[in-house]
């Protein structure tokens, strides 16, 4: 019971965080890094932002597309990002419409929802962000705000992505402090490597958690330089 509790929380209460922090007002482009099926879609539209979604399995992809296709200022682009671009690699395909998927096995993130596995394996080639700009002729200007939700890979994209934040003004990242997949980063990882590219923690929700395994977060950075 406690478990369908979570799962209500994590597809309620996130958006809902979401829309009524602040910081969703002072920017003006959105690169959302494991877009699943655009649950944020109406949030951003009614926000006016520029979003560019990024998702990597096909079906997935497909239903993002539907789901925005409507919306002017948002487009979808079918891509895994990593830190290296031309990488082959296995995405491990979740159970729950994808929403779990990772280039990472899974480790204790059962605990929290045992209902969820892996159905499948997809070979896929690897982005970079910064070589999904130049192939899609992006200027970073036009985006001042990056989200990631790409289940225990979160730091490879951050590393990979480096050349790219100094014109983000805010990074979303979900990020556990346990170790949900399989040598995927923690909360002390992320926390590390912002610290040293110049950003400190601006907003943080906690949307599920287990006594004796840990908890996963939405963590917002904030560039340091920007008092926004």
């Amino acid at each position: 019971m406690g478990i369908v509790r979570t799962l209500r929380r994590r597809l309620i209460d996130r958006p809902f965080w979401i829309d009524h922090e602040p910081w969703l007002k002072q920017v003006h482009g959105v690169i959302h890094v494991g877009a699943n099926i655009g649950q944020e879609r109406r949030l951003y539209f009614k926000r006016g932002l520029r979003v560019l979604w990024v998702e990597p399995i096909p079906e997935v992809f497909a239903v993002l597309q539907r789901n925005i296709a409507h919306l002017p200022g948002q487009r979808a682009v079918q891509a895994l990002i990593t830190e290296k671009a031309g990488e082959e690699h296995e995405l491990h395909v979740a159970s729950n419409r994808g929403g779990s998927s990772s280039i990472l096995p899974m480790k204790r993130h059962a605990e929290l929802w045992p209902e969820v596995r892996y159905e499948r394996t997809v070979r896929l080639r690897s982005d970079s962000l910064p070589s999904l700009f130049e192939r899609l002729q992006l200027r970073p200007s036009d985006y001042d705000f990056l989200a990631l939700d790409t289940q225990g890979s979160e730091l490879l994209v951050l590393r990979g992505a480096a050349p790219l934040l100094p014109h983000f003004r805010f990074v979303k990242v979900e990020v556990a402090d346990f170790e949900a997949y399989a040598g995927g980063c923690l909360l002390t990882d992320v926390e590390r490597f912002f610290a040293e590219h110049g950003f400190v923690e601006h907003a943080r929700h906690r949307f599920a958690t287990r006594p004796g395994v840990g908890s996963i977060y939405d963590i917002v950075w904030r560039r340091a330089a920007d008092r926004g």
